[in-house]
C-alpha cells in the first residue's frame, strides 16, 4: 500500500481528495472543529504539513515529498481506525482565533460563551474595566478562564476544575498566554474550595449530556473525559449545583452565564420561577442562559 500511495498521491489535492474518501467511507462523526469531512481533511493537512491553517489555494496543486505524504496517510488513517477527534491528533484547538493545546485529559474545548465574550457579554456588562474578579468553573483546559482575562483586563480569575489532570492542561495554556499572574488554578468539586470568595462575573460550560444522548454518543466523544460530558438523567445536575450556589458567590450586581446545550425546555420547565436571560448566538439563543445577582435563588 505504502508504495502505491507513494506514486499516486502526488499532490496536496490527492491527498485531500483521499482523505475525504477515506473519512466517508469510515462514517467518520464530526463535531470538534469541523462539521463535514472536508473541513476535518483541510485542517488535518495543512497542519501536518505546517501550511497556514486559512490558506489552502495556493499550496492545492504543491507536490509533497515521500516523508510528507506518509506522515498524511498515517495521520488519516488514525482518525479513521481510532475514531480520535482531530483535536487529540494535533494536539490543539480553536475558539476564534485563539489557540488551545489540548490531550485527552481534557474536553475539547467548543463553547457558544467564547463567542459572547468577543463582544465583552455586551450588553449585560457595561464596562468591561469594572470587572475585577471572575470565576470560570469547569474550567477544563482553561480555554474559557484565558478568553475572560483577555476580555476583561482587571479581572483576577479562578480556574476551577475537579480534574487535576484538567488543572495540568489548564496550566499549559495560562502559561502559554503569559497569564500566570491573573488566572489562578483551583482544584475544587464546584464550589466547595472557594468559600468566601464573590465574583463580578461567574461563567461555565459545565457537563450537560443527558443520560439517554450519553448512551448514544459517536465513538469520537467517548475519548473525552467522561465526567465532562454527562450531568445526570436530564443533563442538568451540574446545572443545579451551580443555581444553588452562585449567588453567595457573585457580588451584588454580578451576572452567572452558563452553557446548558439542549436542555433550555427541561430548565425552564424545573425553574419556572427564575427569570432566565437566553442570550443571542450564531446557532440560535437557546444555549446561554444569563441570571443577575438579584434573580439568583438565596
Amino acid at each position: 500500500m505504502t508504495t502505491t500511495l507513494h506514486t499516486e498521491l502526488i499532490t496536496v489535492r490527492d491527498c485531500l481528495r483521499y482523505a475525504v474518501s477515506r473519512f466517508n467511507a469510515a462514517e467518520l462523526f464530526f463535531g470538534h472543529g469541523s462539521d463535514n469531512a472536508w473541513d476535518e481533511a483541510v485542517y488535518l493537512t495543512l497542519h501536518a504539513l505546517h501550511l497556514p491553517l486559512d490558506r489552502l489555494e495556493p499550496f492545492l496543486d504543491a507536490r509533497l515529498l515521500a516523508h510528507e505524504r506518509e506522515a498524511l496517510v498515517k495521520l488519516y488513517h488514525r482518525r479513521c481506525d481510532e475514531r480520535l477527534p482531530a483535536a487529540y491528533l494535533t494536539h490543539e484547538a480553536w475558539l476564534g482565533d485563539y489557540r488551545f493545546y489540548v490531550d485527552e485529559r481534557v474536553i475539547v474545548p467548543r463553547s457558544f460563551i467564547a463567542e459572547l465574550l468577543e463582544e465583552q457579554l455586551s450588553p449585560w456588562i457595561e464596562d468591561p474595566w469594572a470587572v475585577e474578579s471572575a470565576l470560570d468553573l469547569c474550567t477544563g483546559s482553561g480555554c474559557l478562564a484565558i478568553l475572560t482575562a483577555l476580555t476583561f483586563p482587571n479581572a483576577q480569575v479562578n480556574a476551577v476544575d475537579l480534574s487535576e489532570d484538567a488543572l495540568a492542561v489548564a496550566a499549559k495554556n495560562i502559561a502559554d498566554y503569559g497569564l500566570e499572574d491573573r488566572v489562578e488554578r483551583v482544584h475544587s468539586d464546584a464550589f466547595s474550595q472557594l468559600a468566601g470568595r464573590r465574583y463580578d462575573l461567574i461563567i461555565s460550560n459545565p457537563p450537560y449530556v443527558n443520560a439517554e444522548s450519553v448512551a448514544a454518543l459517536p465513538p469520537e466523544y467517548l475519548h473525552e473525559p467522561e465526567m465532562a460530558l454527562g450531568s445526570g438523567e436530564d443533563g442538568l445536575d451540574f446545572t443545579r449545583i451551580i443555581l444553588a450556589n452562585a449567588k453567595r458567590h457573585l457580588n451584588p450586581g454580578g451576572i452567572v452565564v452558563v452553557e446548558i446545550g439542549h436542555n433550555r425546555d427541561e430548565l425552564e420547565a424545573a425553574y419556572p420561577q427564575l427569570p432566565f436571560t437566553w442570550l443571542d448566538t450564531r446557532a440560535g439563543d437557546q444555549y446561554v442562559f444569563m441570571l443577575r445577582y438579584e434573580e439568583l435563588p438565596d
